[in-house]
């Protein structure tokens, strides 16, 4: 079988990126026969924050025309469309009859269109060019989704049938994994972690839906409790109004922003830090909290959308803007050593479940399901 992967333009979308690398890893692994093709639009990645409005013309072009139209022209057995935000594709392969899978990891941006107009330099044209996208779903063959809360969001929003969609949960890589002892104290070490600081951690954007000015208000009162405490963000610098906070409440000794961390200095973050802080208001699946439990660091997350059916058992799940339960739970790990090494086990057998591989045969089924349904129609 000749599988075409559509993936989002290079270094656009980090998450993206580990969603369709992973697949295809896992592809190549559960189905070494087949052909896997790869496509992506070819837009340059602006290097600043805020893109020209020549940019933006030269994007939308390529990603709404040129790119769609060169597809077209492919000569596979399934397209694979890993991005919704790329659903607008199905229109175009429509006519070529071959089956088009899509991939959807969340619909945010209709649930929390804020999410848009904090970012976008056209917020408006982006939003309407983002549903216009999504609403190419119904012309897919089979539709995937990462977790039940984003199929259900599928159903409800986009009115498509649920016989239509397959839950398959994302995966962890294998780089992932806890490190030697010596190798976490060496690390902490040079970021100037002392053994009897706590290190609490929050990875990921910096989007309203993630929640950080929460993680920053449990750091007060953590502080203010006497603990010996330390907050580490990864990823999405701290907002002005984040870094006037932390300086407004005399936060600047106990916060370290780690930047854009490559994956194998991210593999060390997870493993030196003692919890991941993770208190989002919405999450399409939550990557982050099943990395952590891999490294084996303790995870203390939400109790909506996706990251329930996530964590299992395996984290402690509070509301996401009840910021007393947040500090109880860190403390409740600070002082049983006992307990958190209970969580942190339970959080390696739950990332075990999340594998690639997994992943991948479940979608190769899907693959085959649909070419041969299209054959019997034909």
């Amino acid at each position: 079988m000749r599988v075409a992967i559509l993936r989002r333009s290079p270094k656009v979308s980090f998450s993206m990126d580990v969603y369709a690398d992973g697949l295809i890893a896992g592809l190549k692994a559960v189905r070494p026969n087949w052909k896997i093709v790869e496509f992506s639009p070819q837009i340059n990645a602006s290097s600043s924050k805020r893109k020209s409005f020549f940019d933006g013309v030269t994007s939308y072009y390529e990603r709404y025309w040129r790119y769609p139209l060169t597809l077209t022209k492919q000569q596979v057995d399934i397209f694979h469309i890993i991005d919704h935000s790329d659903g607008h594709l199905a229109r175009w392969l429509q006519r070529n009859h071959q089956p088009i899978i899509v991939t959807c990891h969340d619909l945010i941006n209709l649930i929390q269109p804020e999410n848009v107009y904090n970012q976008a330099l056209l917020p408006s044209v982006s939003m309407a060019a983002w549903k216009y996208a999504i609403k190419g779903m119904h012309k897919a063959r089979h539709i995937i989704t990462v977790s039940s809360h984003t199929a259900q969001d599928v159903v409800r929003e986009l009115h498509i049938q649920p016989e239509r969609i397959t839950v398959v949960p994302n995966a962890v890589e294998s780089i992932f994994r806890p490190l030697r002892e010596s190798e976490i104290n060496f690390f902490r070490q040079q970021k100037g972690i002392s053994p009897a600081k706590f290190c609490l951690l929050n990875v990921g954007s910096n989007q309203p839906r993630k929640n950080v000015f929460t993680t920053l208000h449990v750091l007060q009162v953590l502080k203010e409790k006497g603990l010996p405490i330390h907050y580490w963000k990864a990823g999405a610098d701290f907002t002005h109004e984040q870094k006037q906070f932390i300086q407004t409440h005399n936060l600047e000794n106990s916060v370290t922003y780690l930047g854009k961390p490559d994956k194998q200095t991210l593999v060390k973050i997870y493993n030196a830090a003692d919890i991941l802080l993770a208190p989002s208001l919405y999450e399409g699946f939550g990557m982050t909290i099943i990395e952590a439990m891999a490294c084996g660091t303790a995870v203390i997350t939400s109790n909506v959308t996706s990251l329930p059916e996530v964590a299992g058992d395996a984290a402690i799940l509070v509301s996401p803007i009840d910021v007393p339960a947040m500090v109880q739970a860190v403390c409740h790990l600070f002082e049983d050593k006992s307990y958190r090494q209970s969580l942190v086990e339970k959080g390696l057998v739950r990332s075990k479940l999340f594998t690639w591989e997994k992943t991948a045969e479940q979608i190769a089924e899907i693959y085959e399901k649909s070419a041969l349904n299209s054959i019997q129609n034909k």
